[in-house]
């Protein structure tokens, strides 16, 4: 299986190296575009050229991916059709999809099903496409998953997040009142040594973590927050609002209040810079109903 793109560039790029204009604009990695200019399968203006060819506006660049180029060509998820994905949005190489709480990002057994990438191998079968896992939410968090179609994507995104050029923004409902309006939560996270499903600040094997958050508005006993991370630690936003006092709502893991219902955490914007292009794309999550809110009202401003 191979797959090629043919790319004309617009106004919006300046000249550059053919090397620069793969891995430092379009994110490639040194040993993929070591495997095009080898076998000479990256082409400007449909001929073979060095990479230190400076191009421009108007050149058009063809590059042809081979599965030997990826360690991972094809995904190792079965399709699940019991349930249709909620797209948000969709183009050749991507797509965000609107994942619903209680429902796991992927697998973790050969051959199990239920999660939403199950579901998304499903819905691509007729699109002679598969689903790329990039990154995950939590089985209890809902919103916008960003999911590649192609493995020729997923190091290109892989690479983007680790820089910090994915931005994700999350909703958040928890108990009472913050002493500030807005804050940095900087404390480092660990595992939980009484709960291999739990983490901790400060426990054993601590990493770095950092969370921003800002109140969007209070209620009776609860606010509601605007979160977004610099860092990407398994269950980060939950354990630092817990170790502030302030769990989310229906947190089944760090909320000792929570009742069974769903836990209020949304994974509510994401905002990337398209493969292959100068664009970038701002991809909303409508929040839950069970959060109780409506972002119509003029009251909810959620944006930067």
């Amino acid at each position: 299986m191979t797959w090629t793109y043919h790319i004309k560039l617009d106004q919006s790029y300046s000249p550059q190296t053919l090397r620069e204009l793969l891995q430092k604009t379009w994110w490639l990695s040194r040993k993929v575009v070591h495997f095009l200019r080898t076998e000479r399968r990256v082409l400007v203006n449909q001929r073979y050229q060095p990479v230190s060819t400076v191009v421009r506006t108007g050149d058009l660049i063809s590059l042809t991916f081979k599965e030997s180029d990826f360690s991972t060509p094809l995904p190792p998820f079965d399709p699940d059709s019991s349930q249709s994905p909620d797209v948000l949005f969709e183009n050749d190489d991507l797509l965000v999809v609107n994942k619903p709480a209680g429902i796991k990002t992927h697998a973790n057994q050969p051959h199990e099903l239920g999660s939403m990438i199950n579901f998304l191998q499903a819905y691509f079968a007729k699109k002679d496409s598969n689903a790329y896992n990039v990154h995950r939410l939590d089985q209890w968090t809902s919103g916008a998953l960003l999911v590649a179609k192609n493995p020729v994507v997923v190091p290109i995104l892989s690479r983007q997040i680790s820089q910090k050029l994915i931005q994700r923004t999350y909703l958040c409902m928890v108990e009472g009142h913050l002493k500030s309006r807005s804050g940095t939560i900087t404390l480092p996270i660990g595992l939980d040594p009484h709960d291999q499903r739990k983490r901790q600040t400060n426990g054993p094997g601590a990493q770095p973590a950092t969370t921003h958050y800002q109140v969007v508005r209070e209620f009776v006993e609860r606010s509601l927050l605007r979160v977004q991370l610099a860092t990407g630690r398994t269950h980060q936003i939950r354990v630092h609002l817990a170790a502030l006092g302030h769990p989310i709502v229906g947190d089944p893991l760090y909320n000792s209040l929570a009742d069974g219902a769903p836990m209020r955490l949304h994974s509510w914007q994401v905002k990337f810079p398209l493969p292959f292009s100068q664009s970038w794309q701002t991809v909303t999550a409508p929040v839950p109903n069970y959060f109780g809110i409506s972002l119509a009202e003029p009251a909810f401003d959620v944006g930067d």
